[in-house]
């Protein structure tokens, strides 16, 4: 399943999923202004679902959870693509003093709890037993160690927010593991049994990619670290193949390498 699936690295990933074989549930605010997908589901066929999500709307959420289940009721992978960086006459805040409350709880929305209410009513169709990836579309920006420039207070902010939830479901979703038994350690009490994690949860960092929500900080960035969509989204499923369970809940960039919290 891809959540935020309309355009830009949601869309590609979900040409490159169905390329790839797979049956994909894509989500979106509003199906009906999405010609992408609509172009995909003429290709795909039943091979792809497209289903209304808005992740500010946790009754849409729900009802698009009862929807999948129905028709999915086991997910192998879950990415959380949709953010917001500018729009409605806003920019990244360069100084402080451009901070406006209604516009950091819009990002905060969008960025952070978006992706966790959408976890909080999917997490069900991950915990099947057999492995499972939850991968949270993050950024570098939302690194605390690696903020070297300030500014972009929003969307720094809800991007460490969704790192922490990142990080704080990988724990609680491996918690009570469902799955075989792979026996016990020495230490262990009897009927104490150690499983695998089967759920890996990870937010990741595609780098900067050439869409509409960094069309306008793309001045300055080098030809060969402007990725088309086609790139990054491919890049991004390299990493989400190669992740195990001593991945859970890793905070990686688009060629695989960890980024300090």
């Amino acid at each position: 399943m891809v959540q935020g699936a309309s355009r830009g690295i949601g869309a590609e990933l979900t040409a490159q999923l169905l390329a790839a074989g797979h049956r994909v549930v894509a989500s979106c605010r509003d199906p009906a202004r999405a010609p992408a997908l609509d172009t995909l589901r003429e290709r795909a066929g039943s091979q792809l679902d497209v289903i209304r999500l808005d992740v500010e709307d946790e009754a849409s959420i729900a009802t698009a959870a009862e929807q999948v289940r129905r028709s999915h009721p086991r997910l192998g992978l879950l990415m959380n693509v949709a953010g917001v960086l500018h729009g409605d006459g806003h920019r990244p805040e360069r100084r402080v003093e451009e901070v406006e409350p209604s516009w950091m709880q819009r990002v905060f929305a969008v960025n952070a709890f978006g992706p966790l209410l959408v976890s909080k009513h999917f997490a069900p169709l991950l915990r099947h037993g057999r492995r499972a990836v939850l991968a949270n579309l993050s950024a570098r920006v939302g690194s605390i160690a690696d903020n070297r420039l300030g500014g972009w207070y929003a969307y720094r902010g809800s991007k460490a927010a969704q790192n922490m939830f990142t990080k704080t479901l990988a724990i609680e979703l491996n918690r009570r593991p469902v799955g075989r038994p792979v026996g016990r350690t020495s230490g262990q009490a009897r009927g104490a049994e150690r499983h695998e994690p089967q759920v890996i949860v990870v937010a990741l960092h595609p780098g900067t990619v050439a869409t509409d929500l960094s069309a306008p900080f793309q001045r300055g960035v080098p030809a060969d670290k402007l990725f088309s969509v086609e790139r990054a989204a491919r890049q991004l499923l390299s990493v989400v193949e190669g992740l195990g369970p001593e991945s859970n809940g890793g905070f990686f960039a688009w060629d695989g390498a960890a980024i300090p919290w």
